[in-house]
């Protein structure tokens, strides 16, 4: 189907680039189309390089495609098999293909599936390789990156300065989002002590404190026998001189207290001259009735028996 002088536009039937033995094409974005297509756009004096836009109708699915070779069948198309996952097309379905001119990059933000493709060890490096493959990206499409046998599927999340971009032989800027499976670290839940008042805040009852109580300990004596009798306490040499020197001012002031009772013009003989006269009676009666004491006798040196050495 034909439409215009100017513009090329064909519906055909598209398969995996897998059933013409041309898997390596799964690593980029190359058609493979009819002969017959060639001739038209050649006729049409299409510029280079060729873009296509692809569309499933049904589903308004849009994606843009560059083309490889012109081998294929009358009527098929040949496509990248994450093209067809993108579009939702199963095999045999139709697609219409119209060619496009896009204005080159300059800003591409990518956001892959996975975080395993940042552990990757240079991933710029190997993302730089993998796009030579491509000619075109579209926003909304996802491209599959593969690397050491494994697949690495991104996300076109955003191309300026259009929503389609031709990325063959521009500086384009790349930028990375986060990855879909990217969680951010969880804070910590407050637990239900740090809920409460800060221990400062919390006023703390006073702790009663004893008194103080000199000399409440229990004595011991130092060979470890009981104690037959209260230790008395020492008393200390300046507390003796004082209580001697207080005595003998109760000494002092009684004798002058009997000075003092005398009075003048009284002869008084001895320290019982202020005494009355029965109670001296009644002492001298008492030691008068006493019997005398027997003398002890006296300790005399030296008079023990002699004895010789010889016997």
């Amino acid at each position: 189907m034909d439409r215009g002088n100017s513009t090329f536009e064909q519906c055909y039937r598209c398969y995996p680039v897998s059933f013409i033995d041309k898997a390596h094409l799964e690593k980029g974005d190359k058609a493979i189309m009819p002969a017959s297509a060639l001739d038209r756009l050649a006729s049409l004096h299409v510029e280079y390089p060729m873009l296509f836009e692809l569309t499933n109708a049904p589903v308004e699915r849009v994606s843009h495609c560059g083309v490889l070779e012109f081998i294929a069948d009358e009527g098929m198309i040949y496509l990248p098999y994450w093209m067809m996952e993108n579009m939702l097309l199963q095999e045999g379905d139709i697609v219409q293909v119209k060619n496009a001119s896009l204005a080159k990059g300059t800003y591409v933000k990518l956001q892959p599936h996975t975080m395993d493709f940042l552990d990757i060890s240079n991933p710029k490096a190997i993302l730089e390789t993998t796009l030579r493959s491509y000619s075109c990206l579209t926003t909304g499409d996802t491209i599959m990156v593969p690397y050491n046998n494994k697949k690495y599927y991104i996300n076109i999340v955003e191309t300026k300065p259009s929503p389609a971009v031709s990325i063959i032989e521009t500086d384009c800027e790349v930028d990375f989002a986060p990855p879909l499976d990217y969680k951010e670290p969880q804070q910590p839940v407050p637990s239900l002590r740090s809920k409460r008042m800060p221990p400062e805040a919390e006023e703390v009852p006073p702790k009663k404190v004893a008194k103080f109580s000199p000399f409440s300990g229990s004595a011991r004596r130092l060979d470890g026998k009981p104690l037959t009798q209260p230790a008395a306490l020492p008393v200390s040499p300046l507390f003796k001189q004082h209580n001697s020197n207080a005595g003998n001012e109760t000494v002092a002031s009684k004798s002058s207290s009997s000075t003092s009772s005398q009075h003048s013009g009284k002869l008084v003989f001895g320290s019982n001259g202020g005494q009355p006269p029965k109670e001296t009676t009644k002492v001298a009666m008492k030691n008068s009735r006493e019997p005398p004491k027997e003398e002890e006798p006296k300790f005399q040196a030296f008079t023990g028996k002699k004895y010789s050495l010889r016997g």
